[in-house]
């Protein structure tokens, strides 16, 4: 599972030919989640408020982005690698 963007201790990673709706994978110390892309909501799992706050923050910059990558995971290539919060 490729790693496309990490910080504050959060990883946000996404699953080759991946199930629908598109989503990207969170993991955060103990914590697992996975967010939509389209709405930004927790599609399964928790995640503390602040990291939940910062992947949403996040997201919401690099949505386009994060489509992108879904379209390149759908065919097996390899995501880009996306720029991480300041």
């Amino acid at each position: 599972m490729p790693t496309i963007s990490a910080f504050y201790g959060i990883i946000i990673q996404m699953f080759w030919n991946d199930h629908p709706p598109p989503h990207f994978h969170v993991r955060y110390a103990n914590w697992r989640a996975r967010v939509t892309i389209q709405d930004l909501t927790m599609l399964s799992g928790s995640l503390p408020r602040t990291a939940e706050r910062l992947v949403l923050e996040w997201a919401q910059l690099h949505q386009a982005e994060l489509m992108e990558n879904w379209i390149l995971c759908e065919s097996r290539t390899q995501p880009a690698k996306i720029d991480p919060l300041p």
